[in-house]
């Protein structure tokens, strides 16, 4: 009989063979944390007894805890997934599991309940089969912008400049000590360049903390976390587990998705994504989404180079190739090469498709994922507090109305032309000094 691994602290052999018997699943999935069982209609997820440094399940107790915390954080994304907490008690007759919610005495373990979902709705699936769409990145980037907005701001120790500083640090440590199952010369570069790439923007950094930035946010934001159900994007599996891990700044915890959709070459819907992220996220006037965009390259090659590293890992384990987290580390790399700043004005009458054009012309210009778009119609309804998605009411193009949308159109391009990233104007520009300017 194979020894268990030195991280598993707990025999739950009992209750997994009960789980088998008593749910006769269709399909079981292992992970280093968890067992999941899946039913017809639902999912049970047992966390593993184990403990690492950064996630402890190593009792009862502990599980059970974590399982709440699980179905909380969870449903403020995905209350359609997440059912519960069931428990599974011991009897005289032996083991029982109840329905979620329910009490049990002598609780020996605990699972999280879910409806099952078509796991061809996964969006990493969708994006192997070319099926990701425009329109599916702008309804995620609205779900994820209402998600944070909704989120309190932390002033939190784990997103000081020295905590950055640390954070780097580790990822770079991790991947040197991967050696030749990722790429060493690869390795190196990152260890030297990614924490320059932190250094410059330390005053950035506590303006985003004292700004309200950082917040608890989902933590693992990829894609195979994300599922279309009823033709609307629904992220889950955020992490419960680890406040350090999922304490971060909001753009971070965006960029998991944007490193994801870059890695497969689907830079377009990156840009989508980022663009009706920013135009829909309430603003931070301290330390403007714009101005925030310096550390993007910074996040994006973290995000990458994390990926790697965990990649590299798993095919350790398992056996695979190493190509794909080797993959990881030269997108980490090209994150973080120098592309000068552009600004293009794209301009015509209403109705005339400039929007169109800008969209179009955007994922192509500047660094990954492409150009911020500036929007006159998205600063105007942004002023007046009206969702995007409604017509401006009559008599709000005055001269005057105008001339301050401009003014603010053009600060808002600024900002983000000034710390490096590229920016596309979409207005009318009907008068010669809108064009001038």
């Amino acid at each position: 009989m194979t020894a268990p691994p030195a991280f598993v602290v707990e025999d739950q052999s009992e209750v997994v063979d009960f789980l088998t018997a008593h749910l006769r699943p269709e399909r079981r999935i292992d992970t280093h944390g968890a067992i999941v069982f899946l039913a017809k209609e639902r999912a049970y997820k047992l966390k593993r007894a184990v403990k690492f440094p950064y996630m402890d399940f190593s009792t009862a107790s502990r599980r059970r805890e974590m399982c709440a915390a699980e179905v909380e954080i969870n449903r403020m994304l995905a209350p359609e997934i997440y059912l519960g907490v069931a428990l599974v008690g011991r009897a005289a007759q032996g083991l029982l599991l109840g329905e979620p919610g329910e009490p049990m005495q002598g609780a020996v373990d605990a699972l999280v309940v879910m409806h099952r979902f078509d796991e061809e709705g996964l969006l990493d699936r969708m994006a192997e089969r070319g099926a990701l769409t425009p329109d599916l990145m702008a309804s995620l980037g609205a779900r994820i912008a209402r998600f944070h907005d909704g989120l309190a701001p932390i002033h939190s120790t784990f997103c000081t400049p020295d905590a950055y500083r640390h954070s780097v640090a580790a990822d770079v440590r991790q991947m040197l000590e991967a050696g030749d199952r990722l790429d060493p010369p690869t390795s190196a570069q990152l260890a030297e360049v990614m924490p320059a790439a932190l250094e410059q923007h330390g005053d950035l950094v506590v303006r985003r903390l004292d700004a309200g930035a950082i917040r608890r946010c989902h933590g693992d934001l990829h894609l195979r976390n994300i599922v279309l159900i009823e033709e609307r994007p629904v992220p889950f599996d955020a992490i419960e587990f680890s406040e350090r891990i999922a304490t971060i700044d909001i753009l971070y915890d965006l960029s998991f998705a944007l490193m994801d959709l870059c890695e497969r070459r689907l830079q377009p819907l990156a840009n989508r994504l980022l663009n009706e992220w920013l135009w829909r996220i309430a603003e931070l006037p301290e330390a403007p989404h714009e101005e925030a965009l310096a550390l993007l390259p910074m996040f994006l090659s973290r995000r990458a180079a994390i990926r790697a590293f965990v990649d590299a890992q798993a095919a350790t384990v398992s056996g695979a190739d190493t190509t794909r987290a080797r993959d990881y580390q030269k997108i980490a790399l090209s994150f973080l090469q120098p592309a000068p700043p552009r600004v293009v004005a794209v301009g015509g009458l209403s109705g005339s498709g400039k929007t169109t054009l800008a969209m179009e012309l955007a994922p192509g210009i500047g660094r990954s994922p492409g150009a911020v778009v500036v929007r006159s119609d998205v600063e105007r309804k942004r002023r007046a507090g009206i969702p995007l998605e409604e017509r401006m009411p009559p008599g709000s193009y005055t001269p005057e109305a105008s001339a301050q949308i401009y003014d603010a159109l053009l600060k808002r391009a600024e900002r983000a032309l000034r710390v490096g990233h590229s920016v596309v104007l979409d207005a009318v520009f009907a008068r010669p000094a809108e064009r001038a300017a």
